[in-house]
């Protein structure tokens, strides 16, 4: 679930929820129909199957399909958290040493600053 916010998936572009789940419906409806064709152009091939035969095989080749893509996409999903786990960890390391070095030179500066106006004092009485 994707939540009740747009997000973007491109740049530029912003997404709704319903947009992205009318997007992945189609993609599935997409992947079903070309395994569908596959399992067609399987049965084709085979012209001794009888039609129970070839939509028995057409079944369990649109079953083996789905199941794998499914697989797939869950894998990827998970890496794709690994990837954005590790990326906000890293971002957020370099932004951590990132403070650290503007901090320290914002106090470099300042000493320099108040050295330099302990200094004119000096120099000005």
């Amino acid at each position: 679930m994707i939540g009740n916010r747009a997000h973007a998936s491109r740049p530029g572009q912003v997404t709704t929820p319903l947009a992205a789940e009318a997007e992945g419906y189609l993609l599935l409806r997409s992947h079903h129909d070309k395994a569908r064709r596959e399992a067609e152009q399987l049965c084709a091939r085979m012209p001794w199957l009888t039609t129970v035969q070839a939509e028995a095989l057409t079944h369990h080749y649109l079953n083996q399909r789905v199941e794998l893509t499914r697989h797939m996409l869950q894998d990827t999903v998970r890496r794709a958290d690994q990837l954005r786990q590790e990326y906000e960890s890293c971002y957020g390391e370099l932004r951590r040493a990132l403070l650290r070095r503007h901090a320290a030179f914002a106090s470099t500066v300042l000493t320099c600053a108040t050295g330099l106006a302990a200094a004119a004092e000096v120099l000005a009485r």
